[in-house]
């Protein structure tokens, strides 16, 4: 179907239904100024799968006037950036719903051809790094208005990080830029306190007590100064000396960001601190609900009427009903960006919005996707709440399923039933990647069990569309667990289970896994061990993915530090003494008499460091290991502790 012929189905929307993009659409409204201007990487898609189009929309449910200018020009006179004029209150910088980056790059740093999310998939529509290119020119024409940074660009990058593309540590971004605030994660409560505290009459440099944000201060104006519950990581300068120094900070970047009441970090960089105010709690189901009921068209602009945006149309007739994900991949960002804590929109609220998606024009009767980050989390939460209150796990079911965890598939279940029973839907599929791990799990209470096995079966008999994707990400064991990835032996008991039930029902579907390759601690050897594997049970793999090393990942961190200095900060404070003993005796790595991990001997917490686990002093280099790290065993033993979950407090 050509592009022409996509939109000439769309509705005919009048320009004041989306938020204003040029001066003319701000003047239909009868503006003649505006609050807050935010600037996109992507074409703007009046949709809530779409970052800047949410943060517009609670801007506007706020009282606030907005407009988006997107995918601006930044280079000769940059007029995109003078078009709207100054806003009375700030502007915004949305790179993007992808890392730019990773949009523009391939694993091996080769130019992609195509971006999913500009019009007609053209890939010269944004620049590297939009966050640091948009703010330095804002700032260069108003250099008096604040700048709020926020997407996943910034919020991965709000602390010292490791950037793949150029090879380096690099700053938290608020340095690179010039920007005034940053918001990390889900920034609807942020963005809106924001606004509030500006219009006030607060000055930016003064905006410091909004939780989810960052900004940069000196010592003397730390709000409260430094606290004996702060957490102070070692400064950008010292991890630059010393990979130790980034390793040890990346443990409490991480813990902190999987619990639910977060200390506040503090980083020197250049003679300043940059200050991590803790996030708010998870949103609750009627906030959840109240962001997903904002009046989006759920369409694209008008103004890329007869052009086709491909992210557009992969989720034009899908459905997402929950935020977060507890799978805590190491590879992952989800948990870092969205949370581990699940975040379920009601049923009413999702009902809501399969009646607007039955009425859009084009649409057969068949949702392509009722999912969120992975398909079976939805209703999932801890039995005992108070258990997860002081959880600092940043994985619910790895190494193991929690115990605390309530893995009942009921209410998921009962959200199926609700929309397969709609007039206008002949089938929903799930589109969204599947935790068959869940699926398998059999724990305590038999009504769980029960909803689990009844869910596995309506899963496989009444949505899945052909073929079920699902993400092993690797065969090999030792893989698997740097992963944060089940047992490969898994997919062999729910492809069992999947095969069965086919030929009971008489049906003819496939599974489509999916694999990750150069991920660290695997080698060539792994990856024929892989192809061997697959190719014994017919598959013809058409989703390997090469490992990108993002940032503020698990995996992007073992990649950059080398396993064994990664390996020694964490297992400091992660492993229980029987386990390090054990690690090391498989690994043929000494062990220092009367220490409590492998290695070196415990010393004191450093002064000023608020970890309850005191930080190794000295570790070993990396060429002490060098044969070993070349042996996947031995890959395999060293990086455990890295990838070791907490137990719960």
């Amino acid at each position: 179907m050509s592009a022409q012929q996509n939109y000439d189905d769309t509705p005919q929307f009048q320009l004041t239904d989306f938020l204003p993009t040029t001066k003319k659409e701000c003047e239909l409204r009868g503006w003649d100024q505006l609050d807050v201007i935010l600037f996109s990487g992507d074409a703007y898609i009046d949709h809530p799968s779409f970052g800047v189009a949410v943060i517009g929309r609670t801007l506007e449910a706020a009282g606030y006037r907005v407009a988006i200018v997107t995918q601006p020009d930044w280079h000769g006179d940059y007029r995109d950036f003078k078009k709207l004029g100054r806003p009375r209150l700030f502007f915004g910088i949305s790179p993007g719903a992808m890392d730019s980056m990773v949009n523009k790059y391939t694993a091996n740093r080769r130019l992609r051809s195509r971006d999913e999310y500009s019009p007609d998939g053209r890939h010269d529509k944004r620049p590297e790094y939009p966050t640091i290119v948009y703010t330095r020119i804002l700032k260069e024409i108003y250099p008096d208005v604040p700048v709020v940074l926020g997407g996943i660009e910034a919020s991965m990058r709000r602390l010292t990080h490791y950037d793949y593309w150029k090879d380096r540590l690099m700053k938290c971004i608020l340095c690179d830029s010039g920007a005034d605030l940053l918001i990390y994660g889900m920034g609807e409560k942020s963005i809106v306190a924001i606004a509030r505290e500006l219009e006030e009459g607060c000055q930016i440099r003064d905006v410091r007590d909004v939780p989810q944000t960052v900004f940069l201060s000196r010592r003397e104006d730390i709000p409260g100064g430094i606290r004996e519950d702060d957490i102070v990581l070692h400064t950008h300068e010292e991890c630059l000396r010393n990979k130790k120094f980034q390793a040890e900070n990346f443990r409490h970047i991480e813990e902190e960001s999987n619990k639910r009441h977060a200390s506040r970090i503090l980083q020197g960089v250049d003679g300043r601190f940059a200050v991590v105010n803790p996030p708010y709690p998870p949103m609750t189901t009627e906030e959840l609900d109240a962001s997903f009921d904002l009046p989006y068209t759920r369409y694209p602009h008008p103004k890329y009427k007869g052009k086709t945006i491909p992210a557009f149309e992969m989720i034009k007739f899908s459905v997402n009903i929950h935020r977060g994900c507890f799978g805590g991949c190491a590879f992952c960002t989800i948990s870092a960006h969205q949370g581990k804590f699940i975040s379920c929109r009601s049923k009413e609220n999702i009902l809501r919005e399969v009646r607007k998606v039955i009425q859009m024009p084009g649409f057969k009767g068949y949702l392509s996707d009722l999912g969120g980050p992975s398909a079976n989390m939805y209703g999932m939460h801890g039995r005992n709440l108070k258990a997860c209150e002081h959880c600092k796990r940043p994985s619910c079911i790895h190494p193991q399923i929690c115990p605390n965890l309530n893995t009942s598939h009921q209410k998921l279940l009962d959200i199926y039933h609700a929309v397969d029973a709609l007039p206008g839907i002949k089938k929903s599929f799930i589109g969204s990647g599947v935790r068959y791990d869940l699926l398998l799990h059999r724990g305590k209470d038999e009504e769980a069990n029960r909803s689990t096995e009844e869910y596995t079966r309506e899963l496989i008999t009444r949505h899945v569309s052909g073929r079920l994707k699902v993400a092993p990400e690797h065969t090999c064991p030792h893989v698997l667990y740097l992963m944060r990835k089940p047992s490969f032996d898994l997919f062999y008991r729910f492809k069992a289970i999947f095969d069965r039930i086919n030929r009971e029902e008489g049906l003819n579907q496939q599974i489509i896994p999916y694999f990750i390759s150069s991920h660290p601690g695997c080698h060539a050897e792994d990856m024929a061990e892989l192809a061997a594997i697959t190719k014994d049970l017919d598959f013809h793999l058409e989703q390997v993915q090469d490992f990108t090393p993002t940032p503020m990942t698990v995996s992007t961190a073992t990649s950059f530090f080398t396993v064994s200095v990664v390996m020694m900060a964490v297992a400091a404070s992660v492993l229980p003494c029987a386990s390090a003993a054990s690690f090391a005796a498989a690994a043929g790595i000494p062990r220092a008499k009367g220490s409590m991990t492998i290695g070196w001997p415990m010393t004191p917490v450093e002064e000023g460091r608020t970890s309850s686990a005191a930080m190794p002093s000295a570790l070993p280099t990396s060429s002490q290991h060098s044969s070993a790290s070349a042996t996947p065993l031995a890959a395999q033993v060293l990086a455990l502790p890295l990838l070791t979950t907490m137990a719960c407090a």
